[in-house]
């Protein structure tokens, strides 16, 4: 199968798109033994959201009441724009795809005594399937909050296909908006969870300093230029997520730019440069106290903050020369973009053969769920026998 993926995160600036073709080597149809997937990258992109598409999602975004003309001019707007994004990535590369996966931009993800009580992702997938002329999978974390879980992160069911067998307790982090990692080791069960804000905080810092120009700190550069407030860092730290046990998840709900201007409006001799390189320092340091917690040595880094090189050099110094610090591209052959729009692909090829996406160890659901909703192309849903068992590894082909 060849399968779009098509992931927004929440720094809310581009679309990723992959097209990926999966091989299975099951050697019969409902077959019970272990198997093998691999599945080889053959197009992928990066698509800029439009200056307005962007400024309305972040306002979606924030925590304040929004009119619900916006939710549904957004949830359309953005449906086309990925139909269109995708049928450009097509046809540049030539290919068509079997199957789409958007799991659109999450505007909702509510919280409640360490509950998740919603969660909404929007971007209307019937745009994509009209388009296409693909079935299009879509909503991939409702199933799995409404078995009690927090539907987030997904990204676990990847991390433990491509790790396989590890010699080492070892975290697979993604340096998105938010942070999470997937606490992989030996002879224990996988862990995953967010760890707070990546990017979060330090993109509201930089639209603040380059007067909207710019949505996150290009190359570390203006980070790089502060010092760390140790005053303010040790606020920061004081929040009542950090010490929440896994599994958790967050989002912009809470780490928003009325959540940070609450701790700079005390501090108004602040400069920008020191409280954009604090709010970089939070991100280095709850990320390695939760590493540290589970006694990890080596962390795989993948998402838009790795391209930020004073959040990684801040990063390995929180977490020590004795952890080493490492990129998908390096330990899995997978290129740090791709990775989320392929988790993506991936729960589109076994929620297509009834396989599910979750696992209570990793989200806290009460059990197992396929993933997402099918919106049909332009011809019935016709999937395959249901496969009785996950593949125990995935191989990145060449």
């Amino acid at each position: 199968m060849i399968i779009a993926g098509l992931m927004t995160g929440t720094s809310a600036d581009a679309l990723d798109v992959v097209l990926a073709e999966f091989v299975h080597d099951s050697p019969s149809v409902g077959g019970s033994g272990d198997s093998e997937l691999g599945v080889r990258i053959l197009a992928s992109q990066e698509i800029d959201f439009d200056h307005q598409l962007r400024a309305d999602i972040l306002r979606l975004l924030e925590p304040g009441d929004v009119p619900l003309s916006l939710v549904s001019s957004v949830d359309a707007r953005l449906g086309r724009f990925s139909a269109e994004a995708l049928q450009q990535v097509c046809t540049e590369s030539g290919l068509d795809c079997d199957l789409v996966v958007s799991h659109g931009q999450t505007v909702r993800h509510d919280i409640t005594d360490g509950v998740v009580t919603s969660t909404m992702q929007i971007g209307q997938p019937a745009f994509i399937a009209e388009a296409t002329g693909s079935p299009v999978l879509s909503d991939v974390r409702a199933r799995d909050v409404a078995a009690g879980g927090q539907g987030a992160p997904l990204v676990g069911i990847l991390d433990g296909l491509l790790a396989g067998d590890i010699a080492a307790p070892t975290a697979v982090l993604n340096l998105g908006g938010i942070a999470n990692i997937t606490v992989l080791a030996p002879e224990r069960d996988p862990v995953a969870f967010d760890t707070g804000p990546a990017n979060a905080l330090i993109d509201v810092l930089a639209r603040r300093m380059t007067g909207g120009e710019t949505g996150f700190d290009r190359d570390g550069k203006l980070a790089a230029q502060g010092q760390v407030d140790d005053g303010l860092l040790t606020e920061l730290l004081a929040d009542a997520y950090y010490e929440l046990p896994a599994p958790k998840s967050t989002g912009k709900e809470l780490f928003h730019a009325d959540y940070l201007d609450r701790f700079l409006g005390t501090r108004a001799h602040l400069g920008e440069h020191d409280a954009i390189a604090t709010v970089t320092e939070l991100t280095a340091r709850t990320v390695a106290d939760a590493c540290r917690a589970h006694s990890v040595t080596r962390v795989v880094a993948s998402g838009g903050g790795t391209r930020n090189p004073t959040l990684m050099h801040r990063l390995q110094a929180e977490l020590g020369d004795g952890v080493i610090l490492t990129s998908t591209d390096e330990a899995f052959e997978l290129p740090e973009g791709s990775k989320e729009a392929l988790l993506m692909a991936l729960l589109g090829w076994l929620t297509w053969n009834g396989l599910t996406g979750t696992e209570p160890g990793l989200t806290g659901a009460a059990h197992p769920s396929i993933a997402g909703r099918l919106s049909p192309g332009k011809n019935p849903l016709q999937l395959p026998e249901p496969l009785h068992r996950r593949p125990t590894r995935l191989t990145i082909l060449p």
